[in-house]
């Protein structure tokens, strides 16, 4: 998309997903997490006990399960727009310790954007 004050609404749309996304993880409470993300969702990645592909509900079962993490620092690093898909780099430190790189990918479903995969990176 160009510099345009349509893809400027877009780009800030998409923004405000992703906060239900990092204020969950601030909170430790899925329930602030879940308007991020599209019922049927999935999450995909390696964490400490291997690979991960599930359903989304096995990420907010991870996020009721954990502690708030109000010192946790989030920087989306990019956006990408595409019409009615997108996708999100977003950079994350001091989630309970530990350092994350989520690539999403959305989906603009009846208006909205809502996070339809969630491929992450646990550093080491």
């Amino acid at each position: 998309m160009s510099g345009t004050a349509s893809s400027q609404s877009e780009h800030d749309a998409i923004t405000r997903t992703v906060q239900h996304y990092i204020d969950g993880a601030r909170s430790g409470k899925s329930e602030d997490m879940k308007p991020a993300f599209h019922a049927d969702a999935w999450i995909f990645g390696y964490g400490a006990t291997g690979l991960l592909a599930s359903p989304i509900q096995e990420l907010f079962n991870r996020v009721d399960a954990g502690q708030p993490a109000p010192d946790m620092t989030a920087e989306i690093a990019r956006i990408d727009v595409g019409d009615t898909v997108a996708t999100v780099r977003l950079e994350l430190d001091k989630w309970t310790g530990r350092r994350f790189t989520d690539f999403f990918t959305l989906l603009k479903v009846d208006g909205e954007w809502k996070i339809m995969n969630k491929v992450f990176h646990l550093h080491a």
